[in-house]
């Protein structure tokens, strides 16, 4: 969606509000299974003293594969967003998004600054136990009785401890 800014280049202190749904083609992760709904963003773009500034907030709700148990998992994602604008970008500045004549495309400028709010790592819960290394059971649903496994360096050691009790 391209934002007309027209308006407030030139008046400080004025403002333009957004408010539009993401594609979700280029915010295609590999633990995230599906959007249940297109990420939805809203905000403004604010003249601040000849600066234009854009604010505001991008939701998405989505269903993704645990990186550690391969479980799905429903998560809500908000990511805030607040970003200058200008009209060249002489040096090559990476927190400048580059008008395009009196606009901006709002869809590049909130998907790029989704992509780089990613998490690294997708989990269902900050303890996941994740998977058996032996035989692949969710330890998050119970012990796998497997028992432990023991370091073949160690092993004579465990010996040693065996006889003691």
């Amino acid at each position: 969606m391209r934002l007309d800014l027209r308006e407030i280049i030139e008046i400080p202190g004025a403002s333009v509000p957004f408010q539009c749904e993401l594609e979700t083609e280029r915010l295609d992760f590999p633990s995230v299974r599906s959007y249940r709904a297109k990420p939805q963003a809203s905000g403004r773009v604010v003249n601040e003293a000849g600066i234009l500034r854009l604010e505001g907030t991008v939701t998405a709700e989505m269903t993704c594969i645990c990186d550690r148990c391969g479980a799905d998992f429903e998560s809500r994602k908000t990511t805030q967003v607040s970003v200058v604008l200008a009209e060249e970008d002489p040096e090559g500045d990476p927190e400048l998004f580059v008008l395009d004549g009196d606009g901006i495309d709002l869809d590049e400028v909130l998907s790029t600054c989704f992509i780089l709010d990613m998490e690294t790592k997708f989990l269902c819960r900050e303890d996941c136990k994740g998977l058996c290394d032996r035989c692949g059971k969710n330890l998050n649903l119970g012990p796998c009785g497997c028992g432990k496994k023991v370091d073949p360096r160690f092993a004579v050691l465990e010996q040693l401890l065996d006889k003691s009790n």
